[in-house]
């Protein structure tokens, strides 16, 4: 091949590129100005995304998790036992599960806006519909359905996510977004008690104001996101030809790290044992935290020998979420400085494991509160890490499939952990010291099993492909 057909071929391949890339709205035809640096850019991201995420994610959470703060009332009133309970409480994610991949397919095909609009709507109407349940079959199709409607949100968030941030901020990130959501989480338990006071209230138990109440705003909020939510970083008005291009660029430059995984298939989960490795580590460590989470009132509750009302019951529920958000915030800078996601994964569900075991020999309700604090705090600085783990190992034609993939196998832990508790409380005659010794053990596997994870993808801040096809390689 002479030298004149090279130079030919590499001049028709540039002009093809900074043609795609103007059609993508990307102005490559300017250097990237050097005043653009990772910190400032993520930082400008983060503040104007990361708020309204969080504000999302607190009323998924609060749809999701509310029946927990009903249930002494609700049980109570319907005659349920902890052994329908638990089942009720965990089949959310039986439905969460196998809607999660397809959901983030489809996301990934029409867009965010469109997609977490009509996600936010479906739960919240069910959400509301809660009120209504009166069997248990009710309340299994409800939860099973609020399960189906809700799936993808999460994973979506997150991947959403991998379209504005490095690699090597996405810890922050990620932290930045489950922060915000622990602190306005906080409100979650006294909003709960102050609902469960309406009881009688137009002829409606507490617990269905709560159902009610909750599921509205989720519903008024999936308005907002057509309006405040933009697709990707080339649909935001806010972000100068500049940012544009050197974000677009250094998200292309990582996705062709070595270690990272191109593309998801049947066949690679099977030569690839890492994304199975980070599947299992979820569906463990989840196991333990829902078979805990969903009973956590009650437990308080048992130890106070009924001298806490629900509703103090629930507003007291903030001391662990202060606790586990301030801990991630602090350990997510360490793992992007250090780069070390896996120790700081371990290292949290040790700490988690010890908060468990903690709470098999509180002798009082506030030993408990503290023990499940130190329970929050560890959990809280493993997830941070873990989900950055995941986002970085996923290239970005994998990331769609990949991160609803181990979500969905992971929230498995969500239906097996209600379940197993309320099983080995009914065995053991009402006792929660079985299923806290069982989480307790669980969360310590799941800490050795994040400690053999290896070859995981490293992106250093200085590898960045400044060249157009990088850039868009990315726009489309």
């Amino acid at each position: 091949m002479s030298p004149a057909y090279r130079i030919t071929v590499k001049s028709i391949r540039l002009t093809l590129a900074l043609y795609a890339s103007e059609r993508a709205h990307v102005t490559d035809n300017l250097a990237p100005s050097p005043q653009v640096t990772e910190s400032a850019l993520v930082g400008k991201i983060l503040k104007r995304l990361a708020p309204f995420l969080a504000i999302l994610y607190i009323f998924c959470l609060l749809d999701r998790g509310n029946v927990s703060i009903a249930a002494n009332s609700m049980q109570l009133d319907l005659g349920f036992s902890d052994r329908v309970y638990g089942l009720g409480a965990g089949i959310f994610f039986l439905g969460y599960f196998l809607f999660e991949v397809p959901s983030n397919l489809i996301m990934e095909r029409v867009g965010a806006r469109l997609w977490i609009f009509r996600i936010m709507i479906t739960w919240g109407l069910i959400s509301a519909a809660m009120m209504f349940v009166k069997s248990p079959f009710s309340f299994y199709s409800l939860r099973f359905l609020l399960g189906l409607a809700e799936a993808g949100f999460f994973p979506g968030v997150i991947l959403y996510i991998t379209y504005w941030i490095p690699a090597t901020s996405r810890a922050r990130a990620i932290a930045t977004f489950l922060t915000l959501t622990g602190i306005l989480g906080l409100f979650q338990g006294p909003l709960g008690g102050l609902l469960l006071g309406m009881d009688s209230l137009a002829g409606l138990q507490g617990w269905q104001w709560l159902f009610l109440i909750e599921g509205i705003p989720s519903v008024l909020l999936g308005f907002a996101v057509l309006v405040y939510l933009p697709d990707r970083p080339m649909d935001a008005a806010w972000l100068s030809p500049e940012e544009k291009h050197w974000l677009l660029s250094r998200l292309s430059a990582e996705a062709h790290n070595e270690h990272t995984v191109r593309h998801l298939s049947l066949s690679l989960l099977i030569k690839d044992s890492r994304i199975l490795h980070l599947c299992l580590i979820f569906l463990i460590s989840a196991t333990a935290g829902n078979a805990v989470g969903f009973f956590g009132p009650k437990l308080i509750q048992a130890r106070s020998g009924g001298a806490w009302s629900d509703s103090f019951v629930a507003s007291i529920g903030i001391i662990p979420a202060i606790v586990g958000a301030v801990a991630m915030w602090l350990a997510s800078g360490h793992s992007d400085r250090s780069g070390k996601r896996r120790h700081h994964v371990a290292g949290g569900y040790f700490v988690a494991a010890l908060g468990f075991l903690g709470c098999v020999y509180a002798p009082t309700a506030w030993w408990t509160v503290a023990a499940l604090a130190l329970n929050a705090l560890g959990e809280r600085i493993g997830a941070g890490s873990y989900w950055a783990l995941v986002t970085n190992l996923l290239g970005v034609r994998a990331a769609a499939g990949g991160i609803a993939l181990i979500n969905s196998v992971g929230n498995l832990g969500g239906f097996f952990g209600p379940v197993i508790m309320g099983h080995l409380k009914e065995r053991s005659g009402g006792g929660y010291a079985a299923g806290l010794l069982t989480a307790t053990g669980l969360m310590v596997a799941a800490a050795l099993l994040a400690l053999a994870l290896r070859r995981q993808p490293t992106h250093s801040a200085t590898e960045v492909d400044e060249t157009p096809e990088a850039a868009t390689s990315l726009a489309r």
